[in-house]
């Protein structure tokens, strides 16, 4: 009798994979931005730890690593590659980690982490301003800025600045999308698991 019972909870409530994934994402889903923020942190120690090795191998090579922004148009096409590549990974780590964080919502979990990292400029930038030094303030706590100052906003500055937006965000949202396929296997495994028992409960009635 028990058996019968759950097994006519069970199918009361939709066995079926769709119809559990669409409770429980109506429940739980949803953009995190308590999940985004702890996926943009991995994101700015990407940054760093990437930039530094692809330094310490530049320099180890022979490349000067010592160019200042006012040597930006001398920058190689390869540099410029390297960096976006960075960016790309460092972004894609983020949503990966707020994905997995958040279980639902992949691409919007790795857009409020891309949303984070802008708000978070901004307001690094309002402080500078406000400060007077806003060509020190990211240098100051160790964040990785782009290498443009106010006064090189330039026509190619801004098609640059919106290069590395676009990179960045299809980086975290992508992130974002892999970070659920692992919910998704678990979801599939659970869900097999439930319809063994509720199979097991209906032969021993």
């Amino acid at each position: 009798m028990a058996g019968a019972s759950r097994a006519s909870d069970y199918r009361a409530g939709g066995t079926d994979h769709d119809s559990v994934r669409a409770r429980e994402k109506e429940a739980f889903g949803g953009m995190k931005f308590g999940s985004a923020f702890f996926g943009w942190l991995p994101t700015i120690g990407a940054t760093i730890l990437l930039v530094a090795i692809v330094s310490a191998v530049a320099a180890g090579i022979g490349v000067d690593t010592g160019a200042s922004s006012q040597d930006l148009r001398g920058v190689g096409i390869g540099v410029a590659i390297a960096l976006l590549v960075i960016l790309f990974i460092a972004y894609f780590i983020g949503g990966y980690v707020a994905a997995r964080m958040a279980r639902f919502n992949g691409a919007r979990q790795g857009l409020a982490v891309w949303l984070w990292a802008v708000v978070i400029a901004i307001i690094l930038t309002i402080a500078g301003l406000i400060a007077g030094q806003q060509t020190d303030i990211t240098s100051q706590v160790n964040l990785p800025s782009l290498p443009v100052s106010s006064d090189e906003l330039t026509a190619g500055g801004l098609i640059g600045l919106a290069i590395v937006l676009v990179v960045t965000l299809v980086g975290a949202i992508l992130g974002g999308l892999t970070g659920m396929r692992f919910h998704r296997r678990v979801d599939r495994a659970g869900f097999d698991t439930s319809k063994d028992d509720v199979e097991s409960d209906q032969r021993d009635r």
